[in-house]
């Protein structure tokens, strides 16, 4: 597990001890990317899901173009066809994956105050649990934090077009669409008419097959998800965080509207979760940028109580606790201990 410890330290030394200039340097993120995505892309028998996305690697293999075509999630499916078809293995599609995530990541954090702080945030869960893990979901994500940079820029079309690309790699992103539309949509034609597509994306997704298993799975039969609460309970501190700062964000940022709603939504999951918890755990992966955002600009947003670089020690510290945590007592943390990489065997 030194693999993670290591890209661990190396973020929250950049984000301590570098000034914000340096923080910020163009070649600092490419090199960082590039060594993400290979970590993510080339890894070797690693994440809870590996099995599972292997399944569908070997299950593609004998499927023909118009079968795949047909298929809700085709963009996974179809990188793996041609995966299958070229004989690349699993590793063609988790480069691609590493490479989305990693930009979507690192195009959240750039311009924000403490982009590495963020970037730190984001490595005990985000990157080593979801992005290795959960790897459709770690796509959409991605996505999702790419296109919130567009939200920022007001160029909502290209968040609605993000989310719908990530739905294509994980049904549940369908979900993430009303967010950009009718907070940062102008014209209310436009609002009303996105309710048809968001009402049959949302219909589609229960009424399919696989969207039936996944209701009876994760509500019906109340499937459990081990950690939900206290994952779900992250978020819920960071929207806590969040509202106690609210007048120091809307004077300094124009994105209070879409944060407070992704707040109130993260408090609502932490009573849902008692209910279904692996439905609203895997919901609520796509409230973790939350943390991100909370915790990167608390440092700012505390500036005139308290010292910038004693937050921003606090926010290490508790992280380094969480990543310290889950590696040595979570349930399935062995998935992902020791670390493998195709390219390196053995190595970590």
């Amino acid at each position: 597990m030194a693999i993670y410890f290591i890209i661990y330290f190396i973020c929250a030394y950049i984000a301590l001890f570098l000034d914000k200039k340096q923080q910020k340097n163009i070649l600092l993120f490419i090199v960082f990317g590039v060594f993400l995505s290979f970590i993510i892309g080339f890894r070797y028998q690693v994440g809870g899901d590996w099995y599972n996305y292997l399944a569908h690697y070997e299950f593609t293999k004998h499927e023909t173009i118009n079968e795949i075509l047909k298929r809700p999630e085709i963009l996974h499916y179809l990188l793996n066809w041609i995966a299958a078809k070229n004989n690349w293995g699993v590793y063609f599609t988790n480069v691609i994956y590493g490479i989305i995530f990693t930009v979507g990541l690192i195009k959240f954090v750039k311009n924000e105050p403490y982009p590495w702080l963020e970037i730190t945030v984001a490595i005990p869960y985000l990157f080593l649990v979801v992005s290795m893990g959960y790897s459709r979901q770690g796509v959409a994500i991605g996505l999702f934090m790419l296109a919130i940079t567009y939200l920022r820029e007001n160029k909502f079309y290209l968040y609605v077009i993000l989310i719908l690309i990530a739905t294509l790699f994980h049904k549940t992103a369908i979900l993430l669409l009303p967010l950009g539309v009718f907070l940062y949509g102008k014209n209310k034609i436009l609002k009303y008419l996105m309710i048809v597509p968001i009402i049959y994306g949302t219909y589609t997704l229960f009424s399919s097959e696989g969207g039936r298993q996944l209701w009876q799975n994760y509500v019906v039969a109340g499937m459990i998800s081990s950690g939900a609460k206290i994952r779900v309970a992250m978020t819920f501190l960071a929207a806590l965080i969040f509202f106690y700062v609210k007048d120091k964000w809307k004077e300094k940022y124009n994105d209070y509207e879409f944060w407070k709603w992704i707040s109130i939504l993260s408090l609502v999951a932490l009573v849902l979760v008692n209910f279904a918890s692996t439905a609203v755990d895997r919901i609520a992966l796509y409230f973790i940028p939350l943390q991100l955002v909370v915790f990167g600009r608390l440092p700012e947003l505390l500036k005139d109580k308290i010292i910038p670089n004693t937050v921003k020690v606090l926010i290490v510290v508790y992280y380094f606790f969480v990543i310290y945590v889950w590696l040595n007592y979570a349930t399935f943390s062995g998935w992902w201990i020791p670390y493998q990489n195709i390219l390196l065997k053995d190595v970590f």
